[in-house]
């Protein structure tokens, strides 16, 4: 079988769809997996392929934490931006409890996680990870929306990023074929299909996704 990677949309909340599709491939897909090189994704995607790629047995587990989140930020009066609450403190709790001490070894140049730097607002795809520390702040960074999530970026290798959903919201891997997965509807390869009376097609961030009229 040919070189295949996985990439996975950002999309904030809706990332439980991705947990879906990564419950699905563990659970049917197997074999394809043992031939999947490489993992990739921004925001809420990111956090996806990491754990289809390290912990896929914890799958449940994030969903579970994952429904709970988006349950709690509903409840505040204003949301994640609602004075006094921590969105990144809860994400950084919920990640921590989910990925094995050795995630950072597994992941080593085998997920790729998209971030944005704010100084130039370019992309980069980070793959090296010298501890988990460093794979958790690559992750928080991928899924950190500015104030929505909170004021101070994600501080990194003396850098500071923000959501990687800004600049390249579905990475694709310059070698081999990159199988994509989106809650969207699109030019995709596993997303909802919807039709409208009239298709129109926008991209944005690197990704395409159908507006239905």
């Amino acid at each position: 079988m040919k070189h295949i990677n996985l990439s996975f949309a950002a999309c904030g909340f809706l990332g439980i769809y991705h947990l879906g599709a990564a419950a699905a491939f563990h659970r049917h897909g197997k074999k394809l997996l043992r031939n999947v090189k490489a993992f990739a994704g921004a925001s809420a995607g990111s956090l996806a392929a990491v754990v289809l790629l390290a912990v896929p047995e914890n799958i449940e587990k994030c969903k579970h934490f994952a429904c709970g989140f988006a349950e709690e930020v509903r409840r505040l009066n204003f949301g994640a931006v609602t004075p006094g609450y921590d969105f990144m403190k809860t994400l950084r709790e919920g990640i921590e409890s989910i990925l094995p001490s050795d995630v950072h070894e597994i992941a080593e140049n085998r997920l790729y996680v998209s971030v944005t730097n704010t100084k130039s607002g370019e992309n980069h795809l980070v793959s090296n990870f010298p501890s988990r520390e460093d794979l958790i702040k690559v992750l928080l960074a991928s899924s950190f929306i500015p104030v929505y999530a909170g004021i101070k970026p994600v501080e990194f290798k003396g850098q500071k990023w923000v959501d990687g959903g800004l600049t390249n919201g579905l990475p694709i891997l310059p070698v081999g074929r990159t199988v994509t997965i989106s809650p969207f509807s699109g030019r995709l390869d596993i997303c909802p299909q919807d039709k409208g009376r009239v298709d129109l097609y926008v991209k944005l961030a690197k990704q395409d996704m159908m507006v239905s009229i």
